[in-house]
C-alpha cells in the first residue's frame, strides 16, 4: 500500500519561507515522478513543480520560478517543497503526488496523493 504523508504548512508572513516535506512508503520515489500541486479557494488544482526521476528534468510553474524549489532525497524516500518570498497568491492546500509510470504532467496522471497541507500567507 502506497502512502504520502506531508508535513510543514501553517502561516507565514508575506517574504517568509516555509517547507514542506512528503513521506513516501509503498513505493520508492527514487524511481518515480514526483510533484508538488496547489488548490487554493474556488480555483482549480495546479501543478507547482515537477521532477522526472529517468533525466532529472525539474518543471515549474512560472509563477513560483527562482522561489520555490523540489528536492528528492531517495535515502529518506522522501521529497520537500523549499518556498521563499512567499506571496499571498501562494495561499492554497499543497499536495505531493507521485506516479510509478508517467513523468511529468496534469494531476489526473498521478496516482498517489498525500493528504494536503495548508499554507496560508497573510500579515
Amino acid at each position: 500500500q502506497v502512502q504520502l504523508v506531508e508535513s510543514g504548512g501553517g502561516l507565514v508572513q508575506p517574504g517568509g519561507s516555509m517547507n514542506l516535506s512528503c513521506a513516501a512508503s509503498g513505493t520508492n520515489l527514487g524511481s518515480n515522478a514526483i510533484a508538488w500541486f496547489r488548490q487554493a479557494p474556488g480555483k482549480e488544482r495546479e501543478g507547482v513543480a515537477c521532477s522526472v526521476s529517468s533525466d532529472g528534468t525539474i518543471y515549474y510553474v512560472d509563477s513560483v520560478k527562482g522561489r520555490f524549489t523540489i528536492v528528492r532525497d531517495n535515502v529518506k524516500n522522501a521529497m520537500y517543497l523549499q518556498m521563499n518570498n512567499l506571496k499571498p497568491e501562494d495561499t492554497a492546500v499543497y499536495y505531493c503526488a507521485t506516479d510509478e509510470f508517467f513523468g511529468c504532467g496534469r494531476a489526473s496522471k498521478f496516482e498517489y496523493w498525500g493528504q494536503g497541507t495548508a499554507v496560508n500567507v497573510s500579515a
